[in-house]
């Protein structure tokens, strides 16, 4: 079955709303300059109010060109599992992160350089080996662009891979028949406004993926 992340929640409300639907995964955003950015202690005031049914889920931090350490500092104060590098950062980083971390690549080259550093694959995989998202000039993520379809399918057929880059309820089904990826990752294409999820769409978004899965049963 597909895993789900739910990204660049604010907010409890939504954060609710992507467990309850099914979300597998939820992201959190610690880049000063995102529209999604919360700080540390709100994202853990968030996973407080969703009580026990927080353990259903993987919780991601969001970072970007930030130092390993302060990495490891800010996922301990705000009680997320798991950290996404989103940014230019070296292969030692990763290493240095080994099990809390997994990179976001835009290309098959950066994919091929980070997954020669990819630790032992966990018995019951709880997270990617990466994140493919769009190729875009200036902006780390969030900018509603398409991911490289082809670039997709040759990265999942090599490591477990969560997709994202321009996905929404109306296309993420044609891109999980397509890429076959491990998971699927939104945040732009499940809002109302930047920062401020449409619940319907999360709904619609995550039925969709369901539906694509059992088609291909």
């Amino acid at each position: 079955m597909t895993t789900i992340k739910i990204c660049g929640l604010t907010n409890l409300d939504d954060a609710q709303c992507a467990l309850t639907a099914g979300a597998d995964m939820l992201g959190f955003i610690f880049f000063p300059k995102s529209p999604r950015y919360v700080a540390p202690a709100s994202a853990r005031a968030i996973l407080a109010g969703l009580g026990s049914a927080r353990a259903r889920v993987t919780t991601v931090g969001v970072f970007v060109n930030m130092p390993p350490p302060l990495i490891v500092d800010i996922l301990d104060q705000s009680g997320l599992d798991m950290a996404q590098l989103s940014g230019d950062e070296p292969v030692s980083d990763l290493t240095a992160l080994a099990g809390r971390a997994y990179k976001v690549v835009r290309s098959v080259d950066q994919a091929r350089l980070y997954l020669r550093v990819k630790p032992i694959p966990d018995p019951i995989p709880l997270h990617p080996d990466l994140l493919l998202d769009a190729d875009h000039p200036t902006l780390y993520g969030g900018s509603g662009l398409r991911a490289d379809d082809s670039v997709a399918s040759i990265v999942a057929r090599q490591c477990r891979l969560l997709l994202a880059g321009g996905l929404t309820p109306e296309n993420v089904a044609a891109a999980v028949l397509s890429a076959r990826p491990w998971g699927v990752d939104v945040a732009s294409g499940v809002e109302a406004a930047p920062g401020k999820k449409d619940h319907d769409k999360i709904k619609r978004f995550i039925s969709a993926v369901r539906q694509a899965d059992a088609s291909s049963a």
